[in-house]
């Protein structure tokens, strides 16, 4: 019996090589922000889907690029992920360094009353920043929507997404040239050609 096509395309992209990689991609990104425990059964859960999977070649130069593409795209979401919790930790330790040094000056000028009084307020004021950690967490990692791409530096990338429609992926000399030509940063290019794919580009090969 013909297994229906579904089945084939899931069998070829879990016996693809690159989909260990895919995989593990996959769990870190859950994995940023989530609690330990929970962190724990994501990487539990994706070693056991790992076993007995990948490592037959492909013989499929459409699957190989979109497998590599989309590995690619999520190791680089992950890094935009980290970025708020890495700036919301810091910031933290930086507050308690700054009320901790504020106690021991307090305490070294104070009587022990005041020490003590010195202690309860620092107690008080680590209490809610402790508090407000969470919010400021959801607000770091909020997308910032960043102002809209001059019109003439958004045409050329219109330009360059027509020509290479069937593989819309710029090479590293192609995202320099792009940035040299419309004066934009490449952070910038590389954010506008993920939403365009996201919002405007169907593969061809998009069932694999």
């Amino acid at each position: 019996m013909t297994s229906p096509p579904e089945e084939l395309h899931t069998h070829k992209i879990m016996s693809h090589p690159y989909y260990h990689r895919l995989l593990a991609a996959y769990v870190n990104c859950q994995k940023i922000g989530a609690p330990a425990e929970m962190a724990a059964r994501l990487e539990e859960a994706g070693g056991c889907a790992m076993r007995g999977s990948g490592g037959m070649e492909s013989g499929d130069p459409a699957l190989d690029q979109f497998m590599e593409a989309y590995c690619e795209m999520l190791i680089k979401y992950e890094q935009e992920l980290s970025k708020p919790l890495t700036e919301a930790t810091l910031f933290l330790a930086r507050i308690e360094h700054q009320f901790q040094a504020l106690t021991a000056a307090s305490a070294c000028l104070s009587h022990s009353e005041g020490a003590a009084e010195d202690e309860q307020l620092k107690g008080e004021l680590l209490k809610k920043y402790r508090g407000c950690l969470g919010s400021l967490k959801q607000e770091l990692g909020k997308k910032k929507k960043g102002g809209k791409l001059p019109k003439e530096g958004r045409q050329k990338l219109l330009n360059w997404w027509t020509t290479h429609y069937i593989w819309p992926y710029p090479s590293e000399a192609d995202k320099v040239a792009l940035a040299e030509s419309t004066g934009l940063e490449q952070k910038q290019i590389n954010n506008w050609f993920i939403n365009q794919r996201k919002r405007h580009w169907k593969p061809s090969f998009q069932h694999y």
